[in-house]
């Protein structure tokens, strides 16, 4: 097309889609409160950069060619595509809509996000979640190469160019074989874990630098033999007996509370071990105050268990 020619604009497509739907040039230009020479003018200046002629001209109603009808059945798409971008600015700036892809932990992700789904779906339905899980080492990495938006994950997370909004505190517990001595006890103290064998996940899980750690406060021993590749594998390992371990809050209440008969879950007696969990996302990415909101409804989802500490 020569550079001469005009280009079509929305409002040319807005007035043909008028002209098609009153059949009359004085009913069209009323309904988009113009004149109807200005609409008459507008028409032709679309049919000259099209090339095309748009509208049979005659007596009687007015009707559109065969051209007409195909660009006016294309322009409805891209008023309604316009629209859309339109209503989701006005989403993006007062709530939360479009998608957004979530990276998130094996160990978090799938006990607490269905929850946090299905109350989006009520209170923001123009949100979409991509949610894709992935060790928290990688993560960070992925958050990093913008394969994530933000990631649910384990804190603290390091980085001058991070931000973060704190959600909660997730407990932590003891695992035992049904039949330990230990299961007998509702609560547990620090002397009950001494030279006890614990497991633990791999180190590309932030849980086994928290693990590691609770082994040295209390006495156990961090077995190096056996590493657990998710909790349900720790869980399993447990009650074949090789070991304790401590399980999150969320786990033992989706996987363990009223369905596993192997293995029984106890908490230290006067502290609760805990794990601060949080959203993290590129301070540049200047999605911040839809972040916020995002983690605000994440805070509300969280409230519905007793055990977790909502934190600001």
């Amino acid at each position: 097309m020569a550079a001469s020619v005009l280009p079509i604009t929305l409002r040319q497509m807005r007035y043909l889609i008028a002209l098609e739907e009153t059949g009359h040039f004085r009913e069209a230009a009323e309904s988009c409160g113009i004149s109807q020479p200005s609409l008459s003018v507008q028409i032709k200046t679309m049919e000259d950069a099209l090339g095309l002629i748009l509208v049979e001209r005659g007596r009687g109603p007015v009707r559109l060619t065969l051209a007409g009808r195909e660009v006016a059945r294309r322009a409805r798409d891209i008023l309604h595509a316009a629209q859309g971008i339109l209503d989701l600015s006005v989403t993006l700036k007062s709530g939360l809509g479009g998608t957004i892809k979530l990276g998130t932990s094996a160990t978090l992700g799938p006990y607490l996000m269905p929850h946090v789904v299905s109350d989006l779906r009520v209170s923001h339905p123009d949100l979409r979640l991509y949610i894709r899980e992935a060790a928290p080492r990688d993560l960070q990495r992925e958050l990093h190469d913008g394969v994530h938006d933000l990631i649910l994950t384990q804190l603290p997370v390091s980085g001058a160019t991070l931000s973060q909004a704190r959600l909660f505190r997730e407990p932590l517990a003891v695992a035992l074989p049904a039949e330990h001595p230990l299961a007998a006890r509702e609560t547990l103290e620090y002397s009950d874990l001494n030279d006890k064998i614990v497991l633990s996940l791999s180190p590309a899980y932030a849980l086994y630098d928290m693990i590691s750690a609770l082994c040295v406060e209390t006495g156990a021993h961090l077995s190096r033999e056996y590493e657990g590749t998710s909790l349900d594998a720790l869980r399993q390992m447990v009650a074949m007996n090789m070991g304790l371990t401590f399980l999150p809050a969320l786990y033992v209440e989706s996987e363990i509370q009223g369905r596993a008969r192997d293995v029984v879950v106890r908490p230290f007696r006067g502290r609760r071990f805990a794990r601060s969990i949080g959203l993290v996302w590129r301070s540049s990415s200047g999605a911040g105050p839809a972040y916020e909101r995002l983690a605000a409804a994440i805070r509300d989802t969280a409230r519905r268990f007793p055990q977790l500490v909502i934190e600001a």
